[in-house]
């Protein structure tokens, strides 16, 4: 089972929850038990699980990325100047493996999937692949 997914993001970075989208895949497909691949095919947005109950913790984490990787660099040499997008998708990488047990995704208590958007805001897509436990 693979599901297509578009989403429109709002600004130049942001973290999307999009626990709910995945959780409700899962419901739709009667999944039991299995796993879950939610994967972004973008360069410059990729895929984590974080802490979804302080919503401080995302933008903490947004400021921090900025820090680390700062939009502008002199010595940056690509061409469309997003090197520090393309760092930063790098580092939170572009997929996130989540096991299905008794139909619920399983996430720690404060946990949520979030699509992290580096280089925004544009029409966006990524895939979940379901794979089913079957006995």
């Amino acid at each position: 089972m693979l599901r297509k997914f578009s989403i429109q993001t709002k600004h130049h970075s942001e973290m999307v929850d999009i626990t709910s989208l995945v959780q409700d895949f899962i419901t739709e497909e009667q999944v039991i038990n299995g796993s879950a691949v939610v994967y972004s095919p973008h360069t410059t947005a990729g895929i984590t699980i974080n802490e979804n109950a302080d919503p401080d913790v995302k933008t903490d984490m947004l400021r921090r990325f900025d820090e680390v990787f700062p939009w502008v660099n002199e010595q940056d040499q690509h061409a469309e100047g997003n090197t520090a997008a393309h760092m930063k998708t790098s580092t939170v990488g572009t997929s996130e493996f989540i096991i299905v047990d008794n139909r619920e995704l399983l996430l720690g208590t404060w946990q949520g999937i979030y699509f992290c958007e580096f280089d925004g805001p544009r029409e966006r897509n990524f895939y979940v692949k379901i794979n089913e436990k079957t006995d």
